[in-house]
């Protein structure tokens, strides 16, 4: 307590004057929420902030106030702006008590029950993932994102929390600021976005630049102060004559002129190359209609028939979210329309409550309870989106951030099942996206779709209002290029997943291959054994192992070579002769990082190219292009020898580097005899090889003789000629050969 009253001497702070201000905010609290207030909820708040007033009694912000003002702030954030009821407020004005005071969890559950205490459990373990640490780490967003789906609560409140920091940042060193302001971008403003609560995410947007990006958030803001009193002129011109139209047809409106947020100006300067001064949308134009809850989307309608009437429209930029709401319950007609001056202008027309919910999500439910259910609903089924992502946890946790924040921002349509139930799919969905949206089961089963009835394939992007079926298969599994289909998280996740499942159990058969392998040759096998050989190949995980064992990638000179290897640890396999090719090649690793490239061997972009369609495993150089950046191309690729020969200077070394197989596009020439079911016993084996998918197939025959290119998917050139040398036992055929170039 010394160190306290010391502290206070020190900054000379008037404690009879603070203690006046705490009890003010904790007045202006109670009249933000009394209008909810119900039977023993006055009782509780005032034992709440009793209990957070004591427990940081002694602390401050860096502001130099009493830290207690910021819990009072962000409860009467969650009053007023977000609308939450009695537990919400209680548990804002004790969010920070288990993190930072002596208050426990047990503590917390005694004094206020069971549901506040779970809330808390919540707000503290968000606080430990994304606060303390020096950024968001992967593994640990998934749990973030788990406990907020458990109560939404948990979610609004952090954002109440962020959004009275932001508000204060000030007074933080300019390091915390980016940290703060990046992950405020990053992720709560996307958040506030998808529930609804355009207020917050707006000024959460703003807050967010001017800490980021000062000079342009100051430049702009300049700019917008500078314009106004033009923007104001023109927006008067434009609304005079739509003023006297409205109130002759009897309407009660209000109509004025919205700023567009610094944020969004700010990124279409960025992303679409323009100058401040050649936005046209800098504000846009609001028409909120007083109107009855069942003649609302009559009373839109007309307004916007009488505008158009007025302002020639342009059909592309209309936009109806009162038919078909957004997922977060955005609901608003809007158009954009040719004004005065030759300048397009965007109208925005919606009701009063369509407005508030708009505005303020959760803050206005409380005066519209009965059409908030169906808001209440799609955010259910939002969230229960997100659990269903997290149910197969992704290895690469990043991805699975990206994934989410993809589908966090993308805008959405809606796309129908053959009986006419609604989907709300993010924009660029296709149809395997779909399949999945549906269920995992018909995702995974999926051989194609019929989209308005004609026949798609699975990569077929959707339309907003397209009718799709779903063909299904019971044969199908999920094939690696998938994940090149889909964009939605929640796709890509159960596709890796089964894909991972795929492996497990294609590598319980390679595990049987090397034990019998090793019987053979008198070696007793057991775990230990297969972890030495799998460091000894350099692979990853005995699971790789065992995997490439399956698909014929592990030979008996391998486990030769090892065994001879374990009996002299210092005599390892003799080094190739340095300048040759074969020291620039060893097996495939690395989803991104497939390749390394020069001297220092670095981990550049680069393409594979189309004339020799190279895999892991070959020989291959580095070509530096005009236009394309680096090219990787085979040794024996036809236009090897003219490139190393006349432009020797752009060629660079590239080596593969080892990690988990992935799938490469490879063709076969097939010459033979033409025997009777050859074809059908040509697939066959290309079938009951592991993991080969065949992408096209092509037969001539002559004379009796016959002629096929098939284009395969293999891993690397050993998995290749394993199959080569299995499409030789074939009757009939005489010679199978490697073509370089692709369909």
């Amino acid at each position: 307590m010394f160190q306290y009253e010391s502290l206070v001497l020190n900054m000379q702070i008037d404690i009879e004057a603070e203690k006046k201000e705490i009890l003010n905010r904790y007045k202006l609290l109670m009249k933000a929420c009394k209008r909810r207030l119900e039977k023993g909820d006055k009782e509780i708040i005032r034992k709440a902030f009793e209990v957070s007033v004591e427990a940081h009694k002694q602390m401050r912000r860096k502001s130099g106030e009493p830290y207690i003002y910021h819990p009072i702030a962000v409860a009467q954030i969650c009053a007023e702006e977000i609308g939450l009821g009695t537990t919400g407020i209680v548990c804002a004005l004790l969010h920070d008590t288990v993190e930072d005071t002596d208050l426990s969890l047990d503590d917390v559950k005694g004094l206020f029950g069971e549901k506040v205490a779970q809330i808390i459990d919540g707000l503290t373990k968000i606080s430990g993932v994304i606060d303390n640490t020096s950024s968001i780490q992967a593994e640990n967003f998934r749990k973030v994102l788990l406990t907020m789906s458990e109560d939404i609560r948990v979610i609004l409140i952090k954002l109440a929390d962020r959004l009275h920091n932001m508000r204060t940042l000030d007074h933080m060193k300019r390091d915390k600021q980016m940290k703060i302001a990046s992950e405020t971008l990053y992720l709560y403003a996307p958040l506030a976005h998808r529930l609804g609560l355009n207020t917050i995410k707006t000024e959460l947007e703003d807050l967010g630049l001017k800490y980021t990006d000062v000079d342009s958030y100051n430049d702009l803001a300049n700019k917008l102060k500078v314009s106004e009193p033009e923007r104001k002129r023109f927006i008067q011109k434009f609304i005079e004559p739509l003023k006297e139209i409205l109130t002759e047809q009897g309407l009660k409106f209000k109509i004025f002129g919205r700023p567009k947020s610094i944020y969004s100006i700010y990124n279409k300067i960025k992303f679409k190359h323009v100058s401040f001064e050649e936005i046209y949308d800098l504000f846009a134009i609001r028409i909120v209609i007083d109107s009855q809850l069942e003649s609302e989307k009559a009373d839109c309608w007309k307004v916007y028939s009488i505008i158009t009437d007025f302002y020639h429209p342009s059909p592309e930029r209309l936009r109806d979210w009162i038919s078909t709401p957004k997922s977060n319950g955005y609901e608003s007609l809007h158009t954009t329309v040719m004004g005065p001056e030759g300048k397009w202008v965007e109208v925005q027309i919606r009701t009063t409550r369509m407005d508030d919910l708009a505005e303020n999500g959760y803050a206005a439910h409380w005066k519209y309870k009965d059409s908030a259910a169906e808001k209440e609903s799609n955010l259910e089924n939002w969230l229960l989106r997100i659990r269903e992502m997290l149910e197969n946890p992704d290895p690469n946790a990043l991805e699975f951030i990206d994934d989410f924040k993809l589908n966090l921002f993308s805008d959405e349509m809606f796309v129908f099942t053959p009986k006419g139930d609604m989907k709300t799919m993010p924009v660029g969905a296709t149809a395997l996206d779909f399949a999945f949206e549906i269920h995992t089961k018909v995702g995974e089963h999926c051989i194609g779709a019929k989209v308005n009835h004609k026949l798609v394939p699975l990569s077929n992007v959707l339309s907003s209002g397209d009718q799709v079926e779903i063909l299904t298969s019971n044969k199908q599994v999920p094939k690696e290029d998938w994940i090149n289909y889909v964009i939605t998280a929640k796709a890509k996740s159960k596709i890796k997943s089964s894909l991972k499942d795929q492996r497990k159990k294609i590598a319980e058969e390679g595990k049987e291959i090397i034990q019998k392998k090793m019987e053979r040759l008198k070696v007793e096998y057991n775990h230990q054994i297969a972890q030495e050989f799998c460091n000894f190949l350099k692979l990853p995980s005995t699971q790789e192992l065992f995997y490439r064992a399956a698909l014929g990638n592990v030979d008996a000179n391998e486990i030769k070579e090892f065994l001879k290897f374990r009996q002299n640890p210092n005599r390892r396999v003799k080094k190739q002769d340095a300048h040759r090719l074969e020291e620039l090649v060893t097996s495939a690793r690395g989803k991104t990082d497939m390749l390394v490239i020069g001297d220092d061997l670095q981990k550049l972009d680069y393409k594979l190219a189309a004339c020799c369609n190279p895999i892991p495993g070959d020989d291959v150089f580095g070509f530096i292009t005009v236009g394309e950046g680096i090219k990787i191309h085979r040794v024996n690729c036809p236009n090897a020898l003219k490139l190393l020969s006349n432009y020797a200077y752009r060629v660079v070394k590239a080596k593969w580097v080892n990690d988990q197989l992935i799938s490469f596009l490879a063709g076969l020439k097939i010459t033979g005899t033409d025997e009777l079911g050859i074809v059908n016993n040509i697939t066959k084996v290309i079938s009951n090889e592991n993991n080969v998918n065949m992408r096209s197939i092509n037969f001539d025959t002559d004379d009796g003789l016959f002629e096929g290119t098939i284009m395969v998917y293999v891993h690397d050139t050993k998995h290749l000629n394993h199959l080569i040398e299995n499409l030789k036992k074939v009757k009939g055929i005489n010679k199978v050969v490697r073509v370089d170039e692709k369909d």
